[in-house]
């Protein structure tokens, strides 16, 4: 970067950057920091009758107030911040002033990392702070933060704009309260999940992400190129069909919390990349699955929040077992009054048409019924509903109901309007499913680019024989929503997917030249 391309502000750190150099200040030193204590230890345990603490603590700096021989700066460390108090006498003893230098010639930004040695009082004010003994320089920052600054009641610079924060997470982090709560929250319910999980006996598992077929739900991969082998591989959409190939090696449950790809659009609560954990547990059914599902929410719900409840806008939402339980077709014929029970792929297209929706050739019956249960009743089920017993064109992994024709024992668990959990019996018989693959392409020669590809080998690894199972995929990023509150995926992601920085920037002016 040219130095005509800088701001101001980035010329003069750049100018400090210098003079610290010339003082003989490395501004980027390689050496350990010990610290010692931290911003709010130091103030949860601070006793003024106590005797006097000596600490090293270490942080950036938020703000800066020089008044005469005093300075006070705000310390922002990884638990949270702490005034720190200057004395320029104490730390310029006899005739050495380059310290005088750094923080009365304001040589030290707001962004620095700086370490203190100091003890720990009280100010006249009452508040608990650090007396700085000994100031060390840990990182030069060059980049002015985007501080919020008040005036007469109006917030300024404020760093707010979605856009922004998401492409730059690491500022939103430093200057934006609440942010990083986020991400300790969920770093605490993937902690509960899998100690629930590790404490029932189930083994943690890694699979492939590349794979030469992408199996296991019914979604657009992303294809990518090995050249070595000179083949194509995909990233995974799923982990099913590998972790359903180790119940057959013998395991009595497995689970894996990793990452899937869909090459599909992005919205409010659909990343391309994103957090599933899968488990698959043998001798157990779908009925199994949901009571362990209601326990396993439940408890997750009471580690992160301290209460079987979470707020989302206007919506309490309680996870206290047990949930509703209905039928995909009960609850159509509930939202809309048509009762899909027996129809056929023609007659269901007709009550599509009549509802409005668009449909084509290329849907059969599965995605039609989809169609309008996303329409008409996923959004109602706020509080946890599972959704069960889907129609076996729906589900081509999912063993067939052992009372109910032409349904399978699968469900899907709504909260809050959205998916967050699917479940099946898990389809074991080797010749139903290499009949459900061939329908599935089928529906591929028709134009369906979601449909599955036909897996031989798994079909292969269920004619050795896999036990009666139950499997279940919960989305850890929509998980993370509900107990967080948030009511956009972006929030809970560290990095979400963005357009490339320059066609944002294009269509963003573009906008702004057709509003005008």
């Amino acid at each position: 970067m040219s130095i005509s391309e800088l701001s101001e502000q980035e010329i003069l750190r750049r100018e400090s950057l210098k003079n610290l150099k010339n003082m003989g200040i490395d501004p980027y030193p390689a050496a350990e920091y010990v610290v010692n204590a931290y911003s709010t230890d130091i103030k949860s345990e601070f006793k003024d009758d106590a005797p006097q603490r000596e600490v090293t603590v270490a942080g950036r700096i938020m703000t800066r107030r020089i008044m005469g021989k005093a300075s006070f700066m705000e310390l922002q460390d990884s638990k949270g911040r702490i005034q720190i108090y200057i004395s320029r006498d104490e730390i310029c003893p006899g005739e050495n002033k380059d310290m005088y230098n750094v923080v009365f010639k304001k040589l030290l930004d707001i962004g620095d990392f700086i370490g203190i040695k100091g003890y720990v009082f009280r100010t006249q004010m009452g508040e608990i702070s650090v007396h700085a003994s000994e100031i060390t320089v840990l990182s030069k920052s060059l980049r002015p933060l985007p501080i919020v600054k008040y005036k007469d009641g109006v917030a300024y610079d404020s760093f707010d704009d979605p856009e922004l924060r998401y492409r730059q997470r690491y500022v939103d982090l430093v200057v934006n309260e609440g942010v990083k709560e986020v991400f300790l929250k969920r770093a605490r319910i993937i902690k509960s999940l899998r100690d629930q999980l590790d404490e029932a006996g189930y083994t943690e598992v890694e699979t492939p992400i590349l794979q030469s077929l992408a199996g296991g739900a019914a979604a657009r991969p992303f294809i990518t190129h090995h050249n070595t082998l000179d083949v194509d591989l995909y990233l995974r959409i799923a982990t099913e069909l590998y972790l359903k190939r180790l119940i057959v090696g013998g395991f009595e449950g497995v689970y894996e919390i990793g990452k899937n790809f869909r090459n599909e659009g992005m919205d409010k609560t659909h990343n391309p990349e994103f957090t599933c954990m899968e488990l698959y547990v043998q001798y157990k059914d779908y009925n199994w699955m949901m009571n362990f599902t209601e326990k396993l929410l439940e408890r997750i719900c009471l580690d992160v929040n301290g209460s079987y409840e979470t707020t989302i806008g206007d919506n309490v939402i309680s996870f206290k077992a047990p949930f509703k339980r209905i039928s995909i077709l009960d609850s159509i014929k509930e939202k809309t009054g048509y009762d899909l029970e027996g129809k056929s792929e023609e007659e269901i297209r007709a009550i599509c048409k009549t509802l409005k929706l668009e449909v084509d050739e290329t849907m059969g019956k599965g995605k039609m019924i989809d169609e309008i249960f996303g329409e008409f009743c996923e959004g109602s089920y706020i509080q946890p509903t599972f959704i069960t017993d889907y129609p076996v064109e729906m589900s081509p992994l999912t063993k067939m109901h052992r009372s109910k024709e032409g349904l399978t024992e699968r469900f899907e668990l709504m909260v809050n309007g959205k998916e967050l959990a699917n479940a099946y019996s898990e389809l074991n018989d080797p010749i139903d499913q290499m009949e459900r693959f061939q329908e599935q392409l089928r529906l591929s020669e028709k134009g369906d680019d979601e449909a599955m590809f036909i897996d031989h080998d798994f079909v292969r690894a269920l004619e050795y024989g896999m036990p009666p199972t139950s499997g279940i995929g919960i989305g850890i990023d929509r998980l993370v929503m509900l107990m967080t509150g948030k009511t956009t995926i972006q929030e809970v992601l560290f990095f979400p997917q963005m357009r490339p920085e320059k066609k944002a920037k294009a269509s963003e002016e573009q906008e702004s030249d057709e509003n005008e």
